[in-house]
Formats: C-alpha cells, sequence, structure tokens
C-alpha cells in the first residue's frame, strides 16, 4: 500500500509539472513561429513591390515556411492556432499583415497555452495577452 501511495504521490505532482512544461514549450514555438512569419512577409513584400503575401501558402511558395506545417488558412501547430489577415496598398494607405497565434485549448488541464499572440507589419514586437480573447496591438509586448 506504501509503494501505491508513493505512486500516486508522484504521479499527481508530476502530470502539472508535465502539463505546464507541454504550455510553455508551445508557446515558445508559437513566439519562434511569428517570428519567422514576420521575417517572411518582410521579404515577400521586398521582392513584390511592398505587397505581403495574402495567404500561409504563398508564403510556403517562396519556400520561406514549410508546407507540410501550413497547409491550410488557419494552420495548427504545437497546439496554436494561426490566422492571417492581408490588406493590399491603396492609393495612400500602404499594405498590412496581423497575425494571431491563439491557444486551440487555452483553459484546463489539457490546455496547449495560455497565452495568446499578436504581430503585425507597423509593430516591430510581438504582443500578448493571457486573457482568453486573441490578442492585439496594444496589448503588451514580450
Amino acid at each position: 500500500m506504501i509503494v501505491i501511495a508513493i505512486i500516486a504521490l508522484i504521479v499527481a505532482v508530476g502530470i502539472p509539472a508535465w502539463q505546464a512544461m507541454v504550455r510553455n514549450g508551445n508557446e515558445s514555438t508559437a513566439i519562434q513561429t511569428l517570428s519567422t512569419l514576420r521575417t517572411c512577409q518582410i521579404s515577400y513584400a521586398g521582392r513584390h513591390q511592398g505587397k505581403f503575401a495574402p495567404t500561409f501558402a504563398d508564403l510556403v511558395k517562396t519556400g520561406c515556411i514549410e508546407g507540410d506545417k501550413f497547409n491550410s488558412e488557419t494552420p495548427v501547430i504545437n497546439g496554436y492556432v494561426y490566422t492571417m489577415k492581408v490588406e493590399q496598398p491603396s492609393g495612400t494607405k500602404p499594405a498590412f499583415f496581423s497575425i494571431n497565434a491563439d491557444p486551440q485549448v487555452s483553459e484546463g488541464t489539457m490546455a496547449t497555452g495560455t497565452r495568446h499572440f499578436y504581430i503585425d507589419s507597423s509593430i516591430g514586437t510581438i504582443k500578448y495577452t493571457e486573457e482568453n480573447r486573441p490578442a492585439k496591438a496594444d496589448d503588451p509586448s514580450i
């Protein structure tokens, strides 16, 4: 009985720690992926008269990101869902893009992450929120 109690204690302590480690890893990957996507968009705009890639598929075609990961309009990578919005230049308005990375599951024991992330073409940092909503430009920087 003592052995079973010890195993139960180890499991009770180990599972939450393991889940926190997975969430932290997913969040770190999301931050790195957003940085890569920002670099890819800037590079794409440099080769396409200031226009940003309208879809992830267009960035895949450049070889900047992996096609097996970004194979849909809202790809899911390591528990984070990525969405991109692009506005092409018109008149005096410059081109603009924004990308959100939101956890697939943001609450509970099966959460894939707790922070939501955001980048856009007008800011140089990644923004985040711990509230259960997509991050936006006026949220704090990482």
